[in-house]
């Protein structure tokens, strides 16, 4: 029976580094976004009605923002507080496994769901989710004490399924929605011709990777569908070698995502997710027989053959002398509904097996384990425990994986869906599938703030610090950090002013000189840097990579003007503050007491040195001081020189 142990103690510092990122990201961007003077205040999602008690509060919105008053603090310095000790507590996990228990586990879900809560908008994507379900199993899998991650434990391939059940949901439903949603960029291999160019927030490699031969972009569009669609279903293979072929190929695939787009810690936490995959003779010295050796290669050749295989016939591949490449999807919609109608519940019931093997293996483990019987009946009893919350949770999971196809509604009975119902604003499980459709196709929309003390201009606009805008500003790597108002811009621009409220917050701090909010900019080049200006008003433009030539000439992008995004408003426009006290951003009766202060002298000497540092140099500088740590502990756990050689 395999070992787990390393396995399970990488995952789990793993999750430990995102949630030290996730943190920390989220803490920089709290005044701006969330404080008392923010585009959201946190303060506006915490008033309840006839709620007058601690626990009827919690009961309507579950937070530990509740606990701001009882300790001397508003609601934007509670939300300080939560996310520097999330940030701490997912330091420690990663420099020591003794950190990665389940209480810990607990704690760090509470701080980033508490967050969530009040995050509204700009904390609404998929990877927040991910990171609460993924957070969650971290719980099942971790050890009640920091003693257990120094052992195996009979439970660890029942919480271990849990994560690769997680791991497969993305992918193979990633891979699903981007054939399902019918997009002709997807079926005509062309998303990767756009996809570099329209992403939020492209690294400089994805110029460069623009750029390469057409042909070669639908290659690769097709080998990343058939990654995500195919590759899954040698998730739950039985011989190791080919999950391990699985898992490079993932890893290889999220590495690629991570040099040409700044998707912040999703792609490390898909990597997290896929070390599932692994088991412990992954990372210790191989001791299998020749025979057991040989039958791994084999394996591993025959599943990249098959997978070859797979791609030629489902997708036309086609090399010609000179070199280049044709590809075509092979198959249409009907045929691929019909065979997902057929796959989806196989791999529910594929699924359900592998859970059952995974905890008759629990059990034999616990029986197996040569301990005295009281310790064995305890083994056995949290076998038979973790057995049952492993149920639950792949029981609700199969609500919003069933939404995938109309077939998967028959392997989802109600009473599943009325768990899933009961426990959904715990947020425990989710649906997933990234790009469902392309965008961009016909040029990068973007909106473009500018501001003027006249109606007749000059009209000067406002620089966002990641986000095109400047068609000479260079393309930045920023990940692990995620700049979430230049995320919510992009997906601004996808549609009105009218979909996107928030904006006429950012508009009326813009237009007040907020600096909070400012500071979310480039304030390096604010235009108006003594005074705000008198009006504020946003057009829609269209970019463009620049070609070749003209990217010698240090230009980026090429641009063209669509037309009016939102119209002029000022500081005192009747319609923009009626509708800002609807959204109960200047509401008064929102107000709140002033922390403690000494409290709040403490908090603004933190941030103010957190402020000296660029948010992603001053992550990477956290996973460094990390490493060192690590090292360091490693290397006074070392006896002497002199008592190793004896």
């Amino acid at each position: 029976m395999a070992s787990l142990r390393y396995t399970r103690n990488l995952f789990l510092r793993g999750i430990c580094v995102i949630y030290m990122f996730a943190f920390a990201s989220f803490y920089i961007q709290i005044p701006g976004l969330y404080g008392t003077n923010g585009i959201l205040p946190a303060r506006t999602q915490l008033i309840v009605k006839g709620a007058d008690s601690i626990l009827t509060r919690i009961k309507v919105k579950p937070t530990l923002l509740w606990l701001a008053p009882f300790l001397g603090l508003n609601t934007e310095y509670m939300m300080d507080v939560l996310a520097l000790a999330g940030t701490g507590l997912g330091l420690a996990g990663f420099v020591k496994q003794s950190f990665c228990t389940a209480p810990v586990f607990a704690i760090l879900w509470a701080l980033y769901f508490s967050l969530c809560q009040v995050g509204q908008t700009f904390m609404e994507f998929q990877w927040d989710s991910l990171l609460l379900e993924s957070g969650i199993l971290a719980i099942i899998a971790a050890p009640w004490f920091s003693s257990g991650a120094r052992k195996q434990s009979p439970t660890d391939p029942i919480s271990l399924f849990l994560v690769r059940w997680l791991f497969f949901r993305l992918m193979f439903s990633s891979g699903v929605v981007k054939l399902t949603s019918g997009c002709p960029t997807w079926w005509g291999l062309n998303a990767l011709n756009v996809h570099f160019e329209s992403q939020c927030i492209p690294t400089p490699l994805a110029w460069y990777a623009h750029h390469l031969p057409t042909g070669f972009l639908r290659f690769v569009t097709a080998v990343a569908i058939l990654a995500e669609t195919l590759v899954p279903a040698f998730f739950f293979f039985p011989l190791r070698s080919v999950r391990t072929f699985a898992f490079v190929l993932q890893v290889f695939l999220q590495l690629n995502i991570i040099l040409t787009g700044n998707y912040n810690f999703f792609n490390l936490l898909t990597i997290t997710l896929s070390l599932s995959l692994l088991d412990d003779d992954f990372f210790i010295s191989n001791t299998s027989s020749a025979f057991n050796k040989i039958l791994s290669q084999l394996s591993s050749l025959l599943a990249a053959a098959l997978l070859s295989f797979a791609m030629v016939m489902l997708f036309n591949v086609k090399f010609n002398p000179d070199w280049s490449i044709e590809t075509s999807i092979g198959f249409n919609l009907s045929e691929f509904d019909n065979a997902l109608g057929a796959a989806l519940p196989q791999t529910v019931i594929i699924g359900f097996c592998f859970l059952v093997f995974a905890a008759v293996s629990g059990v034999v483990e616990s029986l197996l384990r040569p301990s005295k019987y009281l310790n064995k009946a305890l083994a056995l009893s949290s076998v038979l425990i973790y057995t049952s919350i492993a149920v639950f949770v792949f029981g609700i999971s199969l609500v919003p994986y069933s939404t995938l196809h109309p077939s998967g509604n028959t392997t989802v009975n109600s009473e599943i869906r009325s768990w899933h119902t009961k426990t959904q604003q715990w947020r425990l499980v989710d649906g997933y599938g990234l790009f469902r459709r392309m965008t961009g196709v016909e040029g990068r929309p973007e909106v473009i703030i500018e501001g003027s003390n006249s109606l007749e201009g000059p009209w000067k606009e406002y620089e966002f610090l990641y986000k095109p805008g400047n068609v000479n500003s260079t393309l930045p790597f920023v990940a692990p950090y995620q700049p979430r108002l230049d995320w919510q811009m992009w997906f601004a621009a996808l549609g009105t002013y009218h979909q996107n409220p928030w904006l006429m917050s950012l508009t009326y701090r813009i237009l007040s000189g907020q600096p909070e909010v400012l500071q979310l900019l480039d304030a390096s080049r604010n235009p108006f840097p003594s005074k705000p200006p008198r009006y504020l008003k946003a057009s829609l433009y269209h970019y463009r990579y620049t070609d070749w030539k003209q990217r010698w000439g240090s230009s980026w992008w090429t641009r063209e003007k669509v037309g009016e995004y939102f119209p002029i408003f000022t500081r005192d426009h009747p319609p923009l503050l009626d509708y800002l006290n609807t959204m109960k951003v200047l509401s008064p009766s929102a107000k709140e007491e002033p922390p403690v202060a000494w409290l709040k002298l403490a908090l603004d000497f933190i941030r103010s040195f957190v402020a000296l540092v660029e948010p992603s140099i001053l992550l990477i500088s956290l996973f460094i001081s990390g490493c060192v740590l690590i090292t360091t502990i490693l290397s006074q756990g070392q006896p002497p020189k002199r008592l190793r050689q004896k």
